[in-house]
């Protein structure tokens, strides 16, 4: 645009990276560093292999996070000379190409800036996100598949690791349910702001006359835990069932009974795995989400009570938190935030970083105003 004040808009970048400097903690984040690379160095750190996990894990995320702060920053500065070689020899080439970068570093300052937002107890962790079908027969099975796609693509784009723990599929088309988690930091604070029920509104595909449908899918996303989570579970209180894997249509993918379901009797909830060969393999990873679940339960309790204590009863969440609508307009639009795309193909993709930031802020500016 013609007209910028870059002199301006460098010195908002670098008061805003001063500001993400304080909140991260840059000076503290490298104690750590070195702290956990003697660690790592250790020639007995694999006798734990689950603290080594934790430990590498933990190494491997804070270098991320200070690589990424002074890489912003260096493009910054960069961005400061480019600006000041095109004033000195009048470059137009050279001033656009300032306007396109000063446009890009300012949209991953932005994303940086949400990432101090994460500060909740269980924020930094990793997630593992559940989705279901709701009302809407074999177009909200679709659309449930159509979800997880969504959120593995998003995983894909920014390289995180998915692991897919089970998936219920439809007789028809798309999927009952489905269970895997994302293996990265702050996934789960990232994340977290998805939970709600999605309505897709569209032509359906499997209806020969053509009509319009509305389809619901819930997500749920809880935390990973560590060993130092205080979550006990009694084994008198699971039932455990084995059952052969199977895939679309039935298809068997395994000939022996290696899949494992888990059911807490006390508070109903139902966990499946069966994607590992080993039903003790699937038993340890079923045990992970189930853990998880009822730490979310733990927590909901917890802040429920709060909320009566404070006599609150405003609602934080709501049954429907974003309308994907496919005709007779095309438009994506969360109900909390506002945030809203008339290109609706992208987010099914995986682009869904605005959409997560714009929740990532609304939810700060919920939690604030709930503490005054």
């Amino acid at each position: 645009m013609a007209g910028t004040d870059f002199d301006a808009e460098i010195k908002q970048l670098n008061a805003t990276m001063h500001t993400i400097e304080q909140v991260l903690d840059l000076p503290q984040m490298e104690r750590d560093i070195a702290d956990l690379g003697e660690q790592v160095a250790a020639p007995d750190l694999w006798d734990d292999q689950a603290n080594a996990t934790r430990v590498t894990g933990r190494l491997s995320a804070l270098q991320g996070q200070v690589d990424r702060f002074k890489g912003l920053q260096a493009r910054i500065d960069d961005l400061a000379v480019l600006v000041e070689l095109a004033a000195e020899e009048s470059d137009a080439d050279t001033l656009a190409e300032a306007e396109s970068e000063l446009g890009r570093v300012r949209k991953a300052v932005e994303g940086l800036e949400v990432r101090t937002l994460l500060s909740g107890e269980y924020d930094e962790r990793e997630a593992i996100v559940t989705i279901r079908s709701g009302a809407g027969g074999v177009d909200a099975a679709d659309f449930a598949e159509m979800l997880m796609r969504m959120y593995t693509r998003w995983a894909e784009r920014n390289k995180y690791p998915v692991e897919v723990f089970d998936v219920s599929y439809a007789e028809e088309a798309g999927i009952k349910s489905a269970e895997f988690a994302i293996h990265a930091p702050y996934a789960y604070g990232t994340l977290s702001v998805e939970v709600g029920t999605h309505r897709l509104v569209r032509i359906s595909p499997f209806d020969n006359q053509g009509r319009r449908q509305t389809s619901f899918a819930a997500v749920e996303v809880v935390p990973v835990l560590e060993q130092t989570d205080e979550i006990e579970v009694d084994e008198n209180e699971i039932r455990v069932d084995v059952f052969r894997s199977g895939g679309p249509g039935g298809q068997s993918v395994n000939t022996t009974d290696s899949a494992v379901r888990l059911t807490h009797i006390p508070t109903g909830i139902v966990v499946s795995c069966q994607n590992e060969k080993s039903q003790l393999q699937n038993k340890a990873s079923a045990m992970v989400v189930l853990k998880a679940k009822l730490l979310a339960v733990k927590k909901a309790e917890e802040a429920a009570l709060k909320k009566d204590l404070k006599g609150d009863v405003a609602a934080s969440w709501g049954d429907q938190m974003r309308n994907y609508v496919l005709n007779p307009y095309q438009i994506v639009k969360d109900l909390r935030t506002g945030f809203e795309t008339g290109n609706p193909q992208p987010v099914f993709d995986g682009e869904i970083d605005g959409f997560l930031e714009a929740g990532i802020r609304w939810r700060r500016g919920t939690d604030k105003a709930d503490e005054n």
